[in-house]
Formats: structure tokens, C-alpha cells, sequence
């Protein structure tokens, strides 16, 4: 692999691997509000409950998922300075809202509600979560902005050598970040519903104390999978109106198709090869539509079963299948993902960089040891990540800190098998 490959496989891994933390975060935060929405009004026991399990979870995530973001943040200084040089004026200002908005609204917020439990009255306790969610969304909102800018550039001038915001309108109004957006705002709620879903039907199957609980988890995440697979497919069905031609000639996969994409591109553009990857563009979107039908069948078929109390406390297969399909939907946003990233090639910046010239000036050599340490720090931060995860998801709500005043080294019962 020559140098750029090696840079674009460094970025791949570590954009990716944080993305996974992002979907799950803004899947996660939506459900825990709604939760404690519930048991603030309605006084419920069971619910407060929930959200302290699912809000410890939550916590988990999202304080690992900090840590790959700042991680990313640096690698993408490291190897792609020509990038920020020729369009940082423009898509920077959409990053530095989203640092703003991140770092010091959300998790301002957020500490308040992890430490304001039994302090603070509990009307005011429920806004800072949904503070706490609605900064998720903004924060998610801004990367979309930016992005959507590097697929289709909008709201610039060209000054001398580099790009100049000129309408910052144009660029969030930008038909390429706003229905990404909503896509991938859906897509993280299909994310969230499953993860629900699944911890709730391990501890059904394993006949933990707490059915009462996850049996109302259970139907709360297929009840926000569901609608939210669908939203999903409607929104990325009004995306492929906003695809560049030569990724939708890469999706189509036609000769005809393809060579004439190539023509418009050189004559725009000059002698070159603008045509991204056949396979890589047709692969992650068919990989994205079969998943996508998957996790759409499997949600109707539980909003059915789920309708009967019986079957939600007693069938087992069922609760095993729900398990194992935890991971589905992070592989089908992995998959869009790579649709979407792919398809911009050879482009760092659509018809204005290329990726080679958007490199910094590094050597292979410096490139293999920055891949290999990166590579290295996100496969601890996730194997980490997931083991926290599934350790405090196996434990259950008995082992659940957040908002009681059982100090952390408190002994706690072993988890159930």
C-alpha cells in the first residue's frame, strides 16, 4: 500500500471505530430521557429504575466514546494538514461549533445529572438529560455539516490557494448533511433499540429478578426499533438523490454508466481516474439495504411476540435471537458509512481536493508506525469499551451506582449466567 492508501486506512479505522460509540451514544441518550420522561411523571418505581441501569450504561459509552473522538481529532492533524490548509477556514467553523456544543454544553450537562441525583429537584433532574440528549443531536448535526461540505461543497469562495466560508447558510442548509443527517439520527435509534432490546432478552432468558423491568425494556427498544428502521430506509431512499454522479455510477454498476460519469469528470477536471471503487461502493451499500431488511423483519416480527406477556417472559429462542442481533446494526451503519466515504474517492473535497493532495507530507515508513499505534490505542479502547458494557449489562441493575449512594468498591451480587 503506498502512502495514501495508508493514511486513508488509518482514517477509515479510527472515523469507523469512533462512529460506533456515536450511535450507540445518540441511540442510548434519546431512550434513557424517555425513560426517565415516564418515571418523573408518572412516579413509577420500575422505571426509575431503568433509567439508572440504562443510564449507567449510557455513561460508559459515551465517556469512552470521548476518548476515540480526541484520539481521531489528533490523527486527522497528523495526516491530513493539506486538507485543513485548503478548506479548514470553511469546514472548521461547523467542527468548532460541534466542540463547543460537545464539550462544554453536553457534558457540562451530563455531569450535572450523573451527580445531581438526589439533590436536585427531579423536574430539573429531567431536563438535564434532555439538555444532555438534544446537545447529542446538535453535536451529531455539526459533523453532518461539515461532512456534508467535504461531499458537496456549498457556501464558499475560492481565496488564492485555500477556500473561504462565504455562507454559512448555504453550508448547513446543504441538501448532502441534512438528510444524512436524519439518516443517521434514525439509524442510531435502530442502534440504540436493539442494544435495549438484546440486554433485556438476556436477562429474560437467564430468569434474572428484575423481569418486571426488562420485559418494559424489551418492548420499549423494539417499540423505537421499528419505526426507526423505517425512518431510516426513507431517508436514505431521498440520500440517493443527493450522491455524487460518479458514486451513483459506482452503485449502479453499468459500463455505460460509469464511462460516462468519467467523460463529465474530465472534462471538468482534466486527464485522471475519478471513478471510486465498483466494489467497495456496491458491496457496503447492498451489505446496508440486506441488514437493513434483516433488522426490519426481525423488529416486526417482535412487535408481534411482544404483545403477549407469556411469550415475552417465556420463549427463549426468541430472547437468543434478540441477543445476537446486538451487533447487526452497528455493522449496517459501518456499511452506509463506508457507502458514503467511498464514494466521494478520489475527492477529499468533491471536484475542488483530491485525497493525495489533502495528505500531509509524511513518508510510508511514518505512516505504517502511525497506523500500527493507532491502530493499537482503538483496539484497547474498544475491546475496553465492550467489556464494560457487557460486564455492567450482565450485572444488572443490582450493581447499578449511578444515583444511589453505595460507594463504587461496594461488594455486589455476581452476575447471573
Amino acid at each position: 500500500m503506498d502512502t495514501v492508501d495508508l493514511a486513508r486506512l488509518q482514517f477509515a479505522l479510527t472515523a469507523g471505530a469512533h462512529f460506533l460509540f456515536v450511535a450507540l451514544t445518540l441511540g442510548l441518550a434519546t431512550l434513557v430521557a424517555v425513560v426517565q420522561t415516564r418515571a418523573t411523571f408518572g412516579g413509577s418505581p420500575v422505571h426509575l429504575r431503568m433509567t439508572r441501569f440504562w443510564g449507567q450504561l449510557y455513561i460508559v459509552n459515551y465517556a469512552m466514546g470521548i476518548v476515540t473522538g480526541l484520539v481521531m481529532e489528533f490523527q486527522l492533524g497528523l495526516s491530513w494538514s493539506g486538507l485543513t490548509e485548503y478548506a479548514g477556514n470553511v469546514f472548521g467553523s461547523a467542527l468548532a461549533i460541534e466542540t463547543l456544543v460537545a464539550f462544554f454544553i453536553e457534558s457540562t450537562f451530563l455531569g450535572l445529572w450523573i451527580f445531581g441525583w438526589n439533590r436536585l429537584n427531579r423536574w430539573a433532574h429531567l431536563a438535564l438529560i434532555w439538555v444532555v440528549t438534544l446537545t447529542a443531536y446538535a453535536s451529531a448535526f455539526w459533523i453532518m455539516v461539515a461532512n456534508g461540505f467535504l461531499q458537496n461543497p456549498v457556501g464558499h469562495v475560492v481565496d488564492g490557494a485555500t477556500l473561504r466560508l462565504a455562507d454559512l447558510g448555504a453550508m448547513v442548509a446543504n441538501p448532502a448533511a441534512q438528510v444524512a443527517f436524519w439518516h443517521i439520527m434514525s439509524g442510531a435509534m435502530v442502534v440504540g433499540g436493539f442494544f435495549m432490546a438484546g440486554v433485556s432478552a438476556y436477562h429474560l432468558r437467564t430468569r434474572t429478578a428484575e423481569q418486571d423491568l426488562f420485559r418494559k425494556s424489551l418492548r420499549i427498544g423494539i417499540g423505537v426499533a421499528l419505526p426507526a428502521t423505517f425512518a431510516a430506509a426513507t431517508f436514505g431512499g431521498i440520500g440517493f438523490e443527493t450522491l455524487q454522479p460518479t458514486k451513483t455510477a459506482a452503485w449502479v454498476g453499468s459500463a455505460e454508466r460509469l464511462a460516462s460519469a468519467q467523460a463529465e469528470m474530465v472534462a471538468a477536471h482534466g486527464p485522471g481516474d475519478y471513478l471510486p471503487s465498483v466494489g467497495w461502493v456496491h458491496g457496503a451499500g447492498l451489505t446496508m439495504i440486506m441488514l437493513w431488511l434483516l433488522l426490519t423483519t426481525v423488529a416486526g416480527v417482535s412487535l408481534l411476540l411482544m404483545l403477549f406477556r407469556p411469550v415475552v417472559r417465556g420463549f427463549r429462542l426468541w430472547h437468543r435471537l434478540l441477543t445476537l442481533m446486538i451487533p447487526v446494526p452497528f455493522v449496517t451503519m459501518l456499511a452506509g458509512w463506508i457507502f458514503r466515504e467511498m464514494g466521494r474517492q478520489p475527492w477529499a473535497v468533491f471536484g475542488l481536493l483530491k485525497t493525495s493532495e489533502a495528505m500531509s507530507p509524511v513518508t510510508a515508513a511514518q505512516m505504517r508506525i502511525s497506523l500500527t499505534a493507532f491502530v493499537t490505542v482503538f483496539a484497547v479502547l474498544i475491546i475496553t469499551n465492550y467489556w464494560l458494557l457487557a460486564r455492567t449489562a450482565r450485572r444488572g441493575p443490582d450493581a447499578v451506582t449511578l444515583g444511589t449512594d453505595r460507594p463504587l468498591d461496594t461488594p455486589v451480587p455476581a452476575p447471573t449466567f
